[in-house]
C-alpha cells in the first residue's frame, strides 16, 4: 500500500544549518497495517509524514502508494489517495463554514469541482448518521460553524473527514498532542475504531510511548532522520516502554534524550 525507497530529504542544503531529516528510509507498509511512528526531536517523524504527503518534495528516492509512484506529485494530486489529521485541530477543517458544509467539502475530496455547490437532503442524512458514531452530539448541529466547536470536537470531526473516503492511507500527525489528557484518548480510540471498521492503512506519528506501543500492529521509531527499530506482531504486544527505550539504546548505541517521549 506504501513503498518508500531509499527517501532522502535535507533542509537548508549548502549551508552551515544544512540539515539531513531523512537519511535513506525504507519502508513498506502492507493493506491494513497500521503502524506508529516514535522518535526524539528532529528525528524526521513529521518530516516523513510531509514527504509522503507532498508537502516536501524528496532528494532522493521513490514513494509509492497503492502501487502509483506518486514521488513527483504536488501535495494537491497526492490529496487523492490520502487522508491527513494534522496535530492543529484548526488545520483540519474550515473555521467559517458548518459542519455538513465540512463534511461536503471531504466528501467530495479528489472530484472534478464544478459551478453547483450544495448539500443534498440525502446527504444531510447521511452525513448525521457519521456524525452519531462520535457520540458528541453534533449531529444536533450540523449547521453550527466548526469555529463553535472544542478543539476535542473539532480534532473528531477532522478524523471523520479524513476518513470519510476511505482513503488509501491515512496520516496521523501527533493528533492528539494539543488536547487535554481527558480529550486525547476518546480521539484515539476513535482513531482505532475508524481504522479496523474500514480496513484503513496508517501511520501514525506520536510522542507518547505509550500510546505507541498500545495502538497498531506495528512501530517504528526513528533516530537522526533513519528507521532503527521496526517491530510488529506478537513481539509489538509484548513490548513495555522499558524494553523500547532498550531497544533504542542497542540501535542508536546510547541513551535516549529527554523530551516530552519520557513523560509517557
Amino acid at each position: 500500500m506504501l513503498k518508500l525507497i531509499n527517501i532522502r530529504k535535507s533542509f537548508n542544503k549548502g549551508t552551515v544549518n544544512e540539515k539531513l531529516a531523512l537519511d535513506g528510509v525504507n519502508l513498506i507498509l502492507k493493506p491494513g497495517d497500521f503502524v506508529t511512528v516514535i522518535g526524539g526531536n528532529g528525528a524526521g517523524k513529521s518530516t516523513l509524514l510531509n514527504a509522503i504527503a507532498g508537502v516536501y518534495p524528496v532528494d532522493e528516492g521513490k514513494i509509492e502508494i497503492d502501487g502509483i509512484n506518486v514521488t513527483r506529485l504536488s501535495e494537491f494530486r497526492r490529496a487523492k489517495y490520502l487522508g491527513r489529521v494534522f496535530q492543529d485541530p484548526i488545520m483540519g477543517t474550515a473555521a467559517d463554514m458548518n459542519i455538513e458544509e465540512n463534511l461536503a467539502m471531504a466528501f467530495r475530496r479528489g472530484e472534478r469541482r464544478t459551478l453547483r455547490w450544495g448539500v443534498t437532503a440525502a446527504e444531510r442524512k447521511r452525513y448525521a448518521e457519521y456524525l452519531q458514531h462520535l457520540d458528541l452530539g453534533l449531529e444536533k448541529r450540523m449547521t453550527s460553524k466548526v469555529g463553535l466547536l472544542s478543539g476535542g470536537q473539532r480534532q473528531a470531526l477532522t478524523l471523520l473527514m479524513a476518513t470519510l473516503k476511505a482513503p488509501k492511507l491515512l496520516l496521523l500527525d501527533e493528533h492528539t498532542a494539543a488536547l487535554d489528557p481527558k480529550t486525547a484518548p476518546k480521539v484515539l480510540n476513535l482513531s482505532d475504531r475508524f481504522i479496523q471498521e474500514e480496513g484503513l492503512t496508517a501511520l501514525m506519528v506520536t510522542h507518547n510511548m505509550r500510546d505507541a506501543i498500545t495502538h497498531g500492529n506495528r512501530l517504528l521509531m526513528m533516530h537522526e532522520g533513519k528507521i532503527i527499530v521496526d517491530v510488529e506482531g506478537e513481539e509489538k504486544k509484548r513490548l513495555t516502554v522499558e524494553g523500547l527505550l532498550t531497544l533504542f539504546g542497542r540501535a542508536a548505541g546510547q541513551e535516549l534524550a529527554s523530551d516530552r517521549m519520557l513523560l509517557s
